[in-house]
């Protein structure tokens, strides 16, 4: 089972995986035949509109930074202010952190971090091309960032989590670098009842944002026992009608769905 892997274990199979998403040698991340979202699809933009990012999003960004990568679009929820300061965890190509940057101007500040070097070199290379001054990227991991404590207004993660092996850690970690008063808003997937075995041992369904989702239930108890209050989890029904493709003719839809997360310090 890939709950029973170690940790690094589970790491290195998503670290290779969005390896090759990022060098654009994996049009599908391993999910079984089929257009995947969560990782990455022959179309790109289509998929984002599928997720709910408007026209004027998806032309504002460097070209290459929307690898049509997530499971919904935390802009819409975030409300993010001119002058905050916003993590992004697992920010990939930083197609999210961009979108952020327009919204927190100049005296703003966005961080991306990400495990995956190359993502974090394409990253770097969309943020020089699109002269985001206000953003920059760093290598790490989510469960342990590479941040201070207490410097954030609002963390934004988009189908990133459910890739940790580690999830209390990160809900920890993401505490730890909100300012009081901070806010956490995430799209991500959840499951919604008991996925069999043969879904929760498949590693491509790990890397591909599947087998390692956790439980409405679950993902509420992680955030309140990392000090979260104002906790909200409210599933999109309808996103399992775009997650039959991300493993077509295995019933993922069955089990997991796209959720919209909220939290506050």
């Amino acid at each position: 089972m890939t709950d029973q892997l170690p940790a690094d274990v589970q790491r290195q199979a998503v670290r290779q995986r969005y390896a090759g998403v990022a060098e654009r040698t994996e049009g599908r991340c391993g999910c079984s035949e089929g257009r995947t979202s969560c990782c990455g699809t022959p179309d790109a933009q289509d998929t984002s509109r599928q997720l709910g990012y408007s026209e004027d999003e998806l032309t504002a960004v460097p070209e290459g930074a929307n690898m049509g990568l997530g499971c919904g679009n935390p802009q819409a929820i975030a409300a993010l202010r001119p002058g905050e300061v916003v993590i992004d965890l697992g920010s990939g190509g930083g197609f999210d952190c961009f979108l952020a940057a327009r919204r927190v101007g100049a005296m703003g500040r966005v961080i991306g971090v990400d495990m995956t070097p190359e993502m974090i070199s394409k990253a770097r290379a969309n943020a020089a091309e699109g002269g985001y001054a206000n953003t920059e990227f760093r290598l790490g991991e989510i469960e342990a960032l590479p941040v201070a404590d207490g410097i954030a207004d609002v963390i934004i993660s988009n189908c990133v989590i459910n890739l940790s092996p580690e999830k209390p850690r990160v809900f920890r970690e993401a505490f730890r670098v909100l300012k009081p008063g901070g806010r956490l808003a995430i799209s991500d997937v959840v499951a919604l009842t008991e996925m069999p075995a043969e879904v929760r041992e498949d590693m491509a369904l790990l890397s591909g944002c599947i087998s390692g989702a956790s439980t409405v239930e679950n993902t509420e108890s992680m955030l309140r026992a990392a000090g979260f209050s104002s906790v909200t989890i409210a599933v999109n029904e309808q996103s399992r009608e775009y997650i039959r493709e991300w493993a077509p003719g295995r019933g993922i839809e069955n089990y997991v769905a796209s959720a919209i997360i909220e939290a506050v310090k």
